[in-house]
């Protein structure tokens, strides 16, 4: 990182110009994020207190609730800071730090989804062999894996990216620090090395959406060769948040990576990363609870042991005076 010690901070694209404008974001990004801790801390809480939810399928998407957890908080509360206080500066270790988890964040999810678009091939075209491939230290194996490599791959982008020499100033056409636009401030040809990695990434980013593609071609195979509708009904309500989470992480991000650079400008950008980067974690707890019948009572029986609780602690303290 010592090729670019001269400078100190970076700044970031402000979301308005106007001050009544940005108040107005902040105050809409701490309504979303506050929806994001919510609904995500509901599933987390429901599958660890629910011990009938104690399968793979849902110790994956215990996991997958965290990282969505993670990778908002990441983003979002510092351009709530920003927004609040007027301001569009972060630090060269800051942004560094961002950069790195968000990455982590990322990454690690899109791994966790092909694991679990594995669990629902393997729970659905072979039940018989499913206690054996997926046991429970299976799945902390699988969900180790995914965690391990996100985190390689954060250090190596991290440290490879803030290694280049940086000419083109400091301002970034972002409103978190991101690998593309850093890239956009470096010295003529010296992105060159940290190209190789992001050729690797794409690779082994679109293997994992083959397998994912492959997984559900043989899984609706399977669907379409049950007689009852009822279990067909079952299976599509347990793959169907899936996909559609799949589904909303992959487009959002290559809308904002694969766009034609014709359409190309500041705003649309900001207001693209921000569908990728902030809408699946706030997001992806409506779709899972929208369809899957156990989130749901287990939800409404955390939900009544919380009131009935509060109930008797209240009839408690009635009592005392």
């Amino acid at each position: 990182m010592s090729n670019s010690s001269s400078i100190t901070e970076f700044l970031l694209l402000p979301f308005a110009d106007t001050r009544e404008l940005q108040l107005l974001h902040f105050w809409l990004f701490l309504g979303i994020y506050l929806a994001a801790l919510l609904g995500n801390g509901l599933i987390i809480t429901a599958i660890a207190c629910d011990h009938h939810l104690h399968t793979p399928m849902y110790f994956f998407l215990l996991n997958l609730s965290l990282l969505d957890l993670g990778s908002i908080s990441t983003t979002l509360p510092k351009a709530m800071d920003n927004s609040l206080r007027d301001n569009r500066g972060i630090s060269y270790y800051g942004c560094a730090l961002q950069l790195f988890f968000f990455f982590f964040f990322m990454s690690t999810e899109y791994l966790l989804l092909t694991v679990m678009a594995y669990d629902r091939y393997i729970a659905i075209c072979k039940p018989l062999h499913y206690g054996t491939l997926l046991g429970s230290r299976a799945c902390v194996h699988k969900a180790a894996a995914a965690l391990g490599t996100g985190f390689l791959y954060a250090v190596l982008h991290t440290a490879n990216t803030f290694s280049i020499p940086l000419c083109q100033g400091n301002t970034l056409d972002q409103f978190f620090c991101e690998i593309p636009q850093i890239l956009k401030l470096s010295c003529s040809h010296s992105y060159l090395r940290e190209l190789g990695l992001i050729i690797i990434s794409v690779c082994l980013g679109f293997g994992c959406f083959v397998f994912v593609v492959v997984s559900y071609v043989q899984i609706f195979r399977a669907v379409l060769r049950i007689p009852s509708e009822q279990g067909r009904h079952k299976v599509f309500s347990m793959c169907l948040p899936h996909l559609a989470v799949v589904f909303l992480f992959i487009s959002t991000a290559m809308l904002a990576y694969l766009k034609p650079r014709s359409i190309s400008s500041p705003t649309l950008d900001l207001v693209v990363s921000f569908l990728y980067s902030v809408v699946p974690p706030a997001v992806n707890p409506l779709i899972y609870s929208m369809r899957n019948q156990e989130i749901k009572d287990a939800l409404r029986k955390l939900i009544t042991r919380w009131y009935s609780e509060a109930i008797n602690c209240s009839s408690s303290a009635a009592q005392q005076l």
